[in-house]
């Protein structure tokens, strides 16, 4: 891409804006140097390194660039065996560590929100901090190098401030003397030539001997060196001579390691100078309100609200374009100063821009292409140099643009045909426009000649556009319209203006009839487009007022959903400790009627199950299950007897009756428990089963007060849903009794009643162990269960 079009495009001002957003001198070099790029891959690359730029300069604001200074030509004068100074070499070293500050800054975001590209490229940094502990641990921060270098040096400077002070004293003590304090212009010493000396009046020159190194401007002062103290001045010289030697071992030590990894020192710099550069781009895209362009090779062109960046944002007035789906080529019309010129150079300069992997200055979901090359022929390229006249200069510039072009181009031509006669113009300006739309390029191009809107009109491919011109006010609005052709407005304005009617006619009157309708078909179109378009802002202001409402609901339907869930949770909470406190207070309530069975023997005292029953009561949690009607006797429903099975609602637990007493309460066996509930109280759920034929119940869950609990269970002939009932009841019963081992008579069989209870023992609470019955206890047709 040549450099014509950068110049064109004013693509050099946003480079200078780039480089003012770099913080380092090797970045603004950086930024200064961009160039367009034609691989579509790495364009993506490019934008997506600025995007990423943009999250981390978001989320935790640029890295820390302090410190980083170009240090290539000292390197480059390390490897060749160059000594570096102090200075040289600080430089290195705060390089070296504001690389590692800025590294670790966009490793912190990496950690939470990746950033792969600035992840990959900071990776690109050696550790060079061995070296920059070398160069530290001799040179301070003012570029000193320090007496901690080596041994020597700090010998030397020891023996340094050892001389100095004693020729201090030697000439504070002469200055003092009375005889020699009115032999000199000021009693005070100094330094000429790294020799100290005191100011004597040019008459007492002869007194002190020694040496004169400078005198005054009148020369009534001389600074002499007494010779007292030349000799320890000499001594001081030789020291400051082996101080400078000590320094420059020091200094070529310290170049050496420099050496040893310039190469390294090189690529570090430029992964500092690319670092900085995409910060840069980040930070130039959040100044002009930027968003990412979607990137294609298809020659498609999509912007939403373009502004040109180097117009003011409160000026400027964005731009909606589409080109290369449906038409590959637009013919913009309209009145000068409407602001075709400025669509043409926001077309051009996004482009160029996207194609450097810089952001654009659109709304999200703009879309731009990677052209092999943008060609434009935009304002007066008179040249008075070459004699050539404006219309030779646009030719010259369009013949070489045709022969540079290519299908993958951008063509861009302002004011086609002019500068020549109009007839002549509008057939070289179509004619041209034909061979460049043959080529299949993507073409934009402006112009004042009617006859181009026809041919825009007409053919397939091509479309009209139009910069808004408001007759009310006679100024354009800079708005862009595609698909409605500009207007003359010349009898619109005239007439505005007050040019009498009877010209107006006559004028008209020369205009010839196809002309006539085409502006009355652009009319029609401009009457149509200003209709479509209030339809379209209606719309849109609903659909706006629909967003509204559905965003406004949904809020109000997550807070609903929101309340619902804490109180669902809550009352969830609250049932977890109402039940944990209810089993806590029931697990009490059988631990200590198992005591008691304990201590008793076989035996529950009638007062102390209802002492239990009464805990029960008090333990059971507040909100149960609503009751239901009791079941009472009458002559429509069957009145509880004894073995029915009932639901008692004051525990909301099931049971079966064991007796009746009297007309109002019952007996009632639940689990382990036998109490007296009163008929209201109970709910019929089943009716007494007859007993099946040959069963022999020889031990009995219905306790009372002299009852004994036997060791023995007969249940032959029962199935096993029946057995295993009669089975957890009976082990209960013999649990409490304290009972050590008990028979289960189920009977030989096919076995499947002898399998279903040693399963059931199997997982029971009480049953410590099981066996079948040996010979004299039934064999195979006993099951013998030792209890805990």
């Amino acid at each position: 891409m040549n450099n014509k079009i950068f110049h064109t495009m004013q693509y050099g001002q946003i480079l200078d804006m780039l480089a003012g957003y770099a913080a380092t001198s090797i970045g603004k070099q950086t930024a200064l140097s961009l160039q367009p790029d034609t691989d579509l891959e790495y364009v993506k690359k490019l934008l997506q390194a600025t995007d990423e730029a943009a999250t981390v300069d978001r989320l935790k604001g640029t890295p820390p660039f302090g410190g980083i200074v170009d240090i290539r030509p000292a390197v480059s004068r390390a490897r060749i065996a160059g000594t570096l100074n102090p200075s040289e070499l600080l430089g290195i070293a705060n390089t070296i560590m504001g690389g590692r500050r800025a590294a670790r800054h966009v490793e912190m975001v990496h950690e939470e929100n990746p950033v792969p590209w600035l992840a990959d490229l900071i990776e690109l940094l050696s550790d060079q901090r061995p070296l920059e502990k070398a160069i530290r641990a001799c040179i301070d921060d003012s570029a000193h190098v320090m007496d901690s270098a080596s041994t020597e040096l700090a010998a030397v400077r020891r023996e340094l401030r050892t001389g100095e002070v004693r020729i201090r004293e030697k000439l504070d003590g002469m200055i003092r003397s009375q005889t020699v304090a009115k032999m000199l212009q000021d009693q005070l010493v100094t330094i000429r030539g790294d020799r100290f000396v005191i100011p004597v009046k040019a008459e007492y020159r002869s007194y002190f001997g020694g040496i004169v190194h400078d005198q005054s401007g009148s020369g009534a002062t001389l600074f002499i060196e007494p010779e007292a103290i030349v000799a320890m001045n000499n001594k001081l010289r030789e020291a400051r001579l082996r101080e400078e030697r000590e320094i420059e071992v020091i200094l070529q030590k310290l170049t050496a390691q420099v050496a040893d990894q310039a190469e390294l020192l090189g690529y570090d710099v430029e992964t500092l100078a690319q670092l900085d550069f995409v910060f840069a781009k980040a930070r130039l895209a959040h100044a002009m309100k930027s968003s990412r362009p979607i990137m294609n090779d298809r020659g498609f062109l999509k912007l939403k609200k373009a502004r040109h960046p180097l117009i003011p944002i409160e000026y400027v007035v964005p731009t909606d374009l589409e080109l290369g789906n449906t038409y590959s080529s637009i013919i913009v019309t309209g009145p000068n100063t409407g602001g075709k010129t400025v669509t043409l150079k926001t077309v051009g300069l996004l482009s160029l821009m996207a194609m450097s992997g810089l952001f654009i200055p659109a709304d999200e979901g703009s879309q731009l292409c990677v052209f092999d090359a943008i060609y434009a022929d935009i304002g007066d390229e008179q040249s008075i140099e070459q004699n050539l006249s404006t219309f030779s200069s646009h030719m010259t510039n369009i013949i070489s643009i045709l022969k540079q072009m290519t299908p993958k181009s951008l063509v861009l031509f302002d004011e086609l045909g002019a500068g020549t006669d109009p007839a002549e113009g509008s057939a070289l300006a179509i004619a041209i426009l034909e061979h460049i739309h043959a080529q299949g390029c993507r073409m934009i191009a402006t112009t004042h000649y009617s006859e181009l809107k026809a041919y825009a009109y007409d053919r397939k491919g091509v479309i009209n556009a139009s910069m808004e011109f408001d007759v009310n006010t006679l100024s354009p609005t800079y708005r862009l319209l595609i698909g409605v052709p500009g207007r003359s407005n010349a009898f619109a304005i005239a007439e505005r203006l007050g040019l009498p009617g009877v010209i107006l006619d006559r004028a008209r009157g020369e205009v010839g009839e196809e002309d006539q309708r085409v502006e009355q078909m652009i009319a029609s179109l401009e009457t149509n487009r200003l209709s479509a378009e209030a339809d379209r802002n209606e719309a849109a202001k609903l659909r706006q007022q629909m967003e509204e409402l559905r965003t406004r609901y949904e809020r109000d339907l997550a807070r609903l959903e929101e309340q619902r869930d804490k109180r669902l949770d809550k009352a969830e909470e609250e049932a977890r400790e109402i039940l944990a406190k209810a089993r806590a207070e029931a697990d009490e309530v059988i631990s200590s009627l198992r005591k008691m069975a304990q201590e008793e023997g076989a035996a529950v005292k009638e007062h102390r199950l209802i002492a239990a029953r009464r805990q029960l009561d008090e333990a059971a949690p507040a909100q149960r299950v609503k009751k239901k009607a009791a079941a009472k006797p009458d002559k429509k429903n069957k009145p509880i007897g004894p073995g029915d099975e009932v639901m008692v609602h004051s525990f909301n637990q099931r049971g079966h009756v064991v007796e009746l007493s009297g007309s109002k309460e019952a007996t009632v066996q639940m689990g382990i428990m036998k109490m007296k509930v009163a008929l209201s109280d109970l709910e019929l759920i089943g009716s007494a089963k007859p007993a099946a034929p040959q069963r022999k119940q020889v031990t009995t869950v219905q306790r009372s007060r002299d009852d004994n609990t036997h060791s023995e269970l007969d249940l032959r002939g029962a199935n096993v849903e029946e057995a295993l009932i009669d089975v957890d009841r009976f082990l209960d019963e013999a649990f409490l009794a304290n009972l050590g081992q008990v028979y289960i008579i189920h009977g030989k069989g096919t076995g499947v009643l002898r399998t279903g209870i040693q399963d059931f023992l199997r997982r029971h609470k009480h049953v410590k162990s099981f066996r079948t019955g040996n010979y004299g206890e039934g064999g195979n047709g006993v099951t013998v269960a030792e209890l805990k």
